[in-house]
């Protein structure tokens, strides 16, 4: 059985809880760099970058404090990292910044897989 990719997941997962979606947004930030989203997700005024890392391997802390400064950096709030698994430092950090983090399991799971 082939796997379905990460960004595919995500794609459903935010779709079914109604949420409006662009894929592969790119944003300049204050510091004069390009950020790139794999999908900005929109409900209302509320508005979410996600990021995407479809790795076979845990997400550590840095790439969790990588991601939160390039949201804050392009105006984002509250950004969205979906990835197989992370890091106990990369969550920790997540949970003190406002970072949400979304594994596949728990995608699946809200799927009905």
């Amino acid at each position: 059985m082939k796997r379905e990719s990460l960004l595919d997941l995500a794609v459903r997962y935010f779709r079914r809880r109604g949420y409006l979606l662009e894929e592969d947004v790119s944003r300049e930030g204050l510091s004069g760099v390009l950020r790139n989203v794999d999908l900005l997700v929109r409900r209302g005024r509320e508005q979410y970058p996600v990021w995407v890392k479809d790795w076979r391997r845990t997400v550590g802390i840095n790439v969790v404090i990588n991601v939160d400064r390039a949201s804050e950096d392009a105006g984002f709030s509250r950004p969205i990292i979906v990835a197989d698994k992370f890091s106990d430092h990369a969550k920790a950090y997540a949970n003190r910044r406002g970072v949400r983090l979304l594994t596949r399991s728990e995608i699946r799971r809200s799927l009905g897989y």
